[in-house]
C-alpha cells in the first residue's frame, strides 16, 4: 500500500526550505557588505575619491530602488502567476519574454539619457560639489561610468521576478552577494593597479559594473533551464503589461517617500566639508 504525500507537509517544507536559502542569503550578503564597507573607508579612506563614489553610485541606486528591486518584482510576480494558473504556461511565458524585451529597451534608454545628463543630475542631487571643480568632474565622469548599473539590476530584478514566480529562490537570493564580493575584489586587484592619470575610485566603479554584470549574468542559465529562451520570437507589448504597470505605482510612490529623504540628505552633505558626501 502506498503511503500518500500529504499536500500541506510538502508545501511548508518547499517554504521552509525557500526561507533557509533566502535567509542565508541575505545573512551572507550583510556580511560582505559589512567587510566592502570597511575596504572601501581602509583604501580610500573620507575625502574627495570616497564623496564622489558613493554621490555617484547613489544615482543609480536611487533608481533601482525606485523602479527595479521591489517595485518591479512585486508588481510582475502576480500578474505573471495569474497568466501561469488562468491561461497556462506558453502564456505566461509570453508575457515574460514581452516584459524582458520591453524592459531591455527602456532600460537602454534611461542608461543613455542618464549618462547625458549626468552634469545636471550631479548639480541637482549634490550642489555644494559645483564649488569644488575637482570633485565635481570626477562624480560627473564616475556617475556616467557607472550609470549603466542600472540596466543590469533592472534586468536582475524582473529575472528574480520570473524565478520567484516559478519556485526558484536561490539566484535571486544570492545575487547581491556577487555585487559586494565584486566590488570588494575590484579594490584589491584593479584599484592600485590603476595609473597614467586614471584616479584610483576607478576600480572601484569597475568594480559595481562587474557586479551588476555577475548578477544578471547568474539569473541565465536558471531562466533557460525553467525555460524562457531569450532568442525565441515575442511581441514587445503584452496586454499584462499594462497591469504590471498600474501594479507598480503604488509601490514606486511608496518606496519615494523613503528616498526623497535619502536625496534629501545627500543634497545637505553635499555642503558639508569633505569627508562629509557619502
Amino acid at each position: 500500500m502506498n503511503a500518500s504525500v500529504n499536500p500541506t507537509i510538502s508545501e511548508n517544507t518547499q517554504v521552509v526550505r525557500a526561507a533557509g536559502v533566502v535567509g542565508t542569503a541575505t545573512f551572507l550578503s550583510r556580511i560582505f557588505g559589512f567587510i566592502r564597507d570597511v575596504v572601501i573607508a581602509w583604501f580610500f579612506g573620507a575625502g574627495l575619491s570616497s564623496d564622489a563614489f558613493f554621490v555617484a553610485f547613489r544615482i543609480p541606486n536611487l533608481l533601482r530602488r525606485l523602479f527595479a528591486e521591489g517595485s518591479l518584482t512585486i508588481a510582475f510576480i502576480p500578474v505573471f502567476t495569474e497568466h501561469l494558473v488562468l491561461r497556462g504556461k506558453q502564456e505566461a511565458f509570453q508575457l515574460a519574454s514581452s516584459a524582458i524585451r520591453l524592459l531591455f529597451i527602456m532600460l537602454v534608454i534611461a542608461t543613455i539619457c542618464g549618462m547625458l545628463c549626468a552634469p545636471l543630475i550631479v548639480r541637482v542631487i549634490a550642489p555644494g560639489f559645483s564649488a569644488d571643480p575637482e570633485k565635481y568632474a570626477l562624480t560627473v565622469t564616475l556617475t556616467r561610468f557607472m550609470f549603466p548599473y542600472i540596466f543590469f539590476i533592472g534586468m536582475v530584478a524582473l529575472s528574480m521576478g520570473i524565478l520567484n514566480a516559478l519556485g526558484h529562490f536561490a539566484a535571486p537570493a544570492f545575487a547581491p552577494v556577487f555585487l559586494n564580493l565584486a566590488m570588494i575584489g575590484a579594490v584589491f586587484l584593479i584599484s592600485p593597479r590603476l595609473s597614467d592619470g586614471i584616479h584610483p575610485v576607478f576600480g572601484l566603479a569597475i568594480g559595481v559594473l562587474v557586479g551588476g554584470a555577475l548578477q544578471l549574468l547568474l539569473q541565465v542559465p536558471f531562466l533557460i533551464k525553467k525555460g524562457i529562451f531569450f532568442w525565441q520570437k515575442a511581441r514587445i507589448y503584452h496586454p499584462g503589461l499594462k497591469k504590471i504597470g498600474h501594479l507598480m505605482l503604488p509601490a514606486v510612490f511608496g518606496a519615494a517617500v523613503y528616498q526623497i529623504n535619502i536625496l534629501v540628505g545627500t543634497l545637505l552633505a553635499s555642503m558639508l566639508p569633505e569627508g562629509s558626501g557619502g
